[in-house]
């Protein structure tokens, strides 16, 4: 073969290398690729309220909260046992999920969960160090906890519910986890939502919302608060439907009348 006739050659089989190794690229194997279905339910009301701003994973010292037996009693008046599946949404370093483990014991199951990844990784770390084979821990969404349906005899919101910026959604998206019979137990202080609380009268309306039913309230000095125990009755709503609770701010101080 002629010298230029060989280089031609050459630069045709590099050529064509080039191509394969690009159609390879191309075509290379790997995960396959999964469509998320898409999610058409929305729009949701927006709350007409102030939300909390998230402060703090803690909400006081282990030590001084188990002084005034506040675990047991929440838990003794959510009806928590042995066996049971439980959800502590929004649990930051895990006051409740280590107590609720030692509830529901080795036959039951608890799944902990906060929307804040370093503080979900700070409890998984404490859940393995204690070696609580019954717990699971992961990172929820702000407007969804992104619950198995149709899993937990009780979830537990433990002065975490006047953070929720979408309290609709949330409520409308959690409502199926719950097994027949399950219950929502919420914990939470006497205050407005700005100020770290969430007035009874509110949580009653925006839980009614939704479709679920107040079974039991009960005052919680321990707990700083109160303590409601909710149930869904009836279908969920579709969220085109569900009515918002208007916020009625209270009146300004009467002005003293004139006197002469």
């Amino acid at each position: 073969m002629r010298p230029i006739a060989a280089l031609r050659a050459k630069r045709a089989m590099l050529l064509a290398g080039f191509v394969g190794l690009a159609l390879l690229g191309a075509c290379e194997p790997g995960p396959p690729r999964v469509k998320k279905p898409i999610d058409t339910a929305g729009p949701f009301p927006a709350a007409d309220r102030p939300v909390a701003h998230i402060v703090s994973s803690r909400w006081s010292t282990e030590e001084a909260r188990d002084r005034l037996n506040e675990a047991s009693e929440v838990m003794d008046k959510s009806g928590i046992k042995p066996g049971m599946t439980v959800a502590d949404i929004g649990a930051g370093e895990g006051y409740y999920t280590i107590r609720l483990a030692q509830r529901v014991g080795k036959d039951g199951r608890v799944l902990a969960e906060d929307i804040v990844a370093a503080v979900r990784d700070g409890l998984a770390e404490r859940v393995a160090r204690e070696r609580l084979d019954n717990v699971s821990v992961r990172l929820g969404d702000a407007d969804n906890p992104k619950l198995p349906d149709n899993s937990f005899d009780r979830i537990l919101m433990v002065h975490m519910y006047h953070e929720i910026e979408e309290p609709y959604e949330f409520l409308w998206r959690m409502r199926p986890s719950l097994r027949p019979g399950g219950e929502v137990v919420v914990v939470d202080a006497k205050r407005r939502t700005q100020d770290h609380g969430t007035p009874p009268s509110l949580l009653k309306c925006e839980f009614a919302a939704i479709g679920y039913t107040l079974v039991e309230m009960h005052d919680m000095p321990s707990a700083g608060g109160y303590l409601a125990v909710f149930r869904a009755q009836g279908l969920r709503p579709e969220p085109e439907a569900i009515k918002p609770c208007v916020t009625v701010s209270s009146p300004p101080p009467a002005t003293p009348a004139a006197t002469n």
